[in-house]
């Protein structure tokens, strides 16, 4: 049987439209009966009263005597804004449908009243919890443990993981195996976060980077379109020890990206190093229609060991800050943040504050900073290191897109594209907080320590149904073949190399199943009237396939075409064999398919 591939390839704002002065109605007008007609097509736009600042510059151009006893100051309330909606009506009376300002007008009111019904009938908004790591390794083996990593013991749990790592160790022989098999990095963040119902939905590794996204498994199919992607930048783009792997997908219908870099070192390459970051993010692309480049995601993540270092201030002068933690002298003269001031691409990106040592460069299995002297050529010693916060996380919430009467006056309008873009942003809010930056101190395999940034992201969800539902129809054992029955419940890109695996509770990753087995793309089909679950298309597993001991699985539908499961089925008990108890084998003699099944290891 062909194995199935799975590929390896603070609030940031205030809404300027949330609810916070008393309703509409109990504003007393002393208006007539036409004008209350008038004015209750209107009064949805309350909410949004900065567009009719933009109608009343419009109509400027209209000989009327209008009322200037409002002042500036009191433009932001809602009376004020009663009153010159009052202003308003008398004026569009005297419009010529004919005329320019017509039409513009109209499209205003029409953005006012897109923005307040879709608002009037918004959905409940969910928060949901990422734990960010990135740490440069420098060719370790992993430590014993990363509960502290982790903060597996916290009491407030992740819903995400993505992990960056940088300077793996990727020897030729370790580089083979790993190739093959689970390196031991992301072995182990799997064998801790599986048992904790933590998922690797998807990985990618270019030499010593890493990068590796976990979810809780409530949340796995809905993230959907996972694609991930490499650049090299080493030896003129030829070699990957320096570069950036990216993980993109989309995350309850929000378009996610994760970029880890390793970027030039050295004090004097700071220019360098953005040059890098720059052909990452121009060459890096996917296939998907909505977010073809990292730019074009909602929220983009840029981490890793960006090599950006303190410059001008002497060892002295950083270390005595250090000391005292008296971080705030050294943000002035720290690469990164001064070459944002300069540079575009950087400025779109956001970072907290550093207020936390410095994570480079430290002895190894020590707290102490360099303390060693480096031989240079012709038996010259080298100067110490200076510490510098070379390993960061930073984030770019994509910038909303103006409406149609913003735009350039020499523009006709917006494109399709960033239309489609403006209608998600107000339909679909995503905001981003960062609630920790910090380093982790207690580690010491490396010369770099850990950075962990945890954040919260309130979103609505664009959808909230699985594409699949399935289901293990009947009594599940070894003795005779076992049937799954799935349902398509929206319209997805399916096709004959998709897949249902047989998994154990806890699986670590996609590919961990048991076993599997291919689906019957030709039997799926949708009624043309209702979108709803048309068919139940079956399917059989072999029981030579099925665990002889049996235990606690579930079923998963891959999808080959978005490279991410999009159905579970709820957990359900395969018995054991009855045949093979009765025949007396033991477990010694079962397979090693089923050692898996009942043991504890994965």
């Amino acid at each position: 049987m062909h194995k199935p591939g799975v590929e390896n390839v603070p609030y940031s704002g205030v809404d300027p439209m949330e609810d916070s002065e008393e309703p509409l109605e109990s504003q007393q007008l002393d208006l007539g009966e036409k004008e209350v007609e008038s004015f209750s097509r209107l009064k949805q736009a309350s909410q949004f009263w900065t567009r009719m600042d933009e109608i009343t510059r419009l109509l400027g151009s209209i000989e009327r005597t209008r009322t200037e006893s409002v002042s500036t100051q009191s433009t932001g309330s809602k009376l004020a804004l009663l009153h010159r909606l009052h202003q308003l009506m008398t004026c569009v009376e005297d419009l010529n449908p004919k005329n320019e300002l017509h039409e513009k007008v109209v499209k205003t009111l029409d953005y006012a009243f897109l923005v307040c019904g879709k608002r009037a009938n918004k959905p409940k908004k969910d928060s949901f919890r990422l734990h960010m790591v990135t740490w440069n390794v420098a060719t370790a083996d992993p430590p014993d443990d990363v509960t502290t990593l982790l903060h597996l013991n916290s009491p407030k749990s992740p819903d995400l993981y993505v992990i960056g790592l940088q300077e793996v160790y990727s020897g030729p022989l370790r580089f083979v195996s790993d190739a093959v098999f689970d390196d031991p990095w992301s072995y182990l963040f799997m064998s801790l976060l599986a048992p904790q119902k933590y998922i690797k939905v998807s990985s990618i590794r270019m030499q010593g980077l890493l990068l590796l996204f976990f979810s809780k498994l409530e949340h796995v199919p809905f993230i959907r379109d996972v694609q991930a992607t490499y650049t090299r930048t080493g030896l003129f783009g030829y070699w990957g020890n320096k570069g950036g792997v990216s993980i993109r997908l989309s995350f309850y219908g929000h378009t996610l990206c994760f970029l880890n870099c390793h970027l030039a070192a050295h004090m004097n390459y700071a220019s360098e190093r953005v040059d890098e970051f720059e052909y990452i993010m121009d060459t890096q692309s996917f296939d998907c229609k909505r977010a073809p480049t990292i730019v074009d995601h909602r929220l983009v993540f840029w981490f890793g060991d960006l090599n950006f270092r303190i410059q001008e201030h002497g060892m002295h002068f950083v270390r005595t800050c250090i000391d005292k933690q008296n971080y705030s002298l050294l943000w002035s003269k720290d690469q990164l943040i001064m070459m944002k001031q300069k540079e575009q691409v950087l400025q779109e990106f956001e970072e907290g504050p550093l207020d936390f040592q410095p994570t480079y460069k430290f002895d190894r299995n020590s707290d102490n900073y360099d303390t060693r002297l480096y031989n240079t050529w012709f038996g010259f010693n080298a100067k110490k290191r200076k510490p510098a916060w070379t390993d960061r996380i930073l984030w770019r919430l994509r910038p909303k897109a103006l409406p149609p009467d913003e735009e350039n006056e020499n523009k006709v309008g917006l494109d399709a594209k960033k239309l489609k873009q403006l209608e998600e942003d107000m339909e679909y809010p995503l905001k981003i907080r960062q609630d920790m930056y910090t380093s982790i101190m207690e580690y010491s395999i490396s010369d770099h320590k850990p950075v962990i940034g945890i954040f919260t992201l309130e979103l609505r969800k664009m959808y909230e149904t699985p594409l699949v539902r399935l289901r293990a129809e009947g009594d599940w054992s070894a003795d005779i073949d076992a049937m799954v029955v799935y349902s398509p419940l929206q319209p997805f890109p399916s096709s004959t190399w998709d897949w249902i695996g047989l998994y154990k509770v806890g699986f670590s990753s996609v590919s961990d199943y048991i076993t599997y087995t291919w689906v019957k793309d030709d039997e799926v089909a949708f009624n043309e009237e209702v979108i709803q679950v048309v068919t139940h298309v079956s399917v059989y597993v072999s029981k030579e396939e099925i665990p002889v001991q049996g235990g606690d699985c579930v079923l998963c539908y891959y999808c080959n075409a978005l490279k991410c499961i999009i159905g579970i089925s709820e957990p359900f008990q395969v018995q054991a064999s009855k045949v093979a108890i009765e025949e007396g084998m033991l477990p010694e003699r079962i397979n090693g398919l089923d050692k898996a099944v009942s043991g504890d290891d994965f």
